[in-house]
């Protein structure tokens, strides 16, 4: 099982600046192959009225799916995003969001997963994704 403070450097380690500039935070204890990570409110993250904007949930799901796939595997696997299909439920505002990401199937060459976007304050859902990826 990956612990908390190696899927927390995989952050700096395998991710663009803008993804770190998200600030997310690995929350710790989660199932094999499953993260929960934490998206802090920012007003750089909000669009007019002060919601998290879709981009910044899109971008934070996906993130949030390869270190799954890292706590899955146990070590980084080169991965590109095939599909990130995305629901927006509900508006966020004014608080944290939760990232649940969980690997439902990981082969030789692809990966398939879904991801939840919850308000921190009420555990409410607000975004829901499915992804698959190509392992390279």
């Amino acid at each position: 099982m990956t612990d908390t403070a190696t899927l927390q450097a995989a952050l700096s380690d395998y991710f663009a600046p803008w993804v770190q500039a998200l600030h997310l935070q690995v929350e710790p204890a989660q199932p094999e192959g499953a993260v929960l990570l934490r998206l802090p409110h920012s007003d750089q993250l909000a669009r007019t009225g002060g919601m998290l904007c879709g981009q910044a949930m899109m971008a934070a799901a996906d993130t949030a799916m390869v270190l799954a796939l890292i706590a899955h595997f146990g070590e980084f696997r080169p991965c590109t995003t095939v599909q990130l299909s995305t629901s927006f439920l509900k508006p966020l505002s004014g608080q944290d969001a939760l990232i649940h990401a969980r690997v439902l199937r990981a082969g030789k060459t692809m990966a398939f997963g879904e991801i939840d976007l919850s308000s921190a304050a009420d555990g409410k859902s607000v975004c829901r994704a499915s992804t698959t990826y190509a392992l390279l």
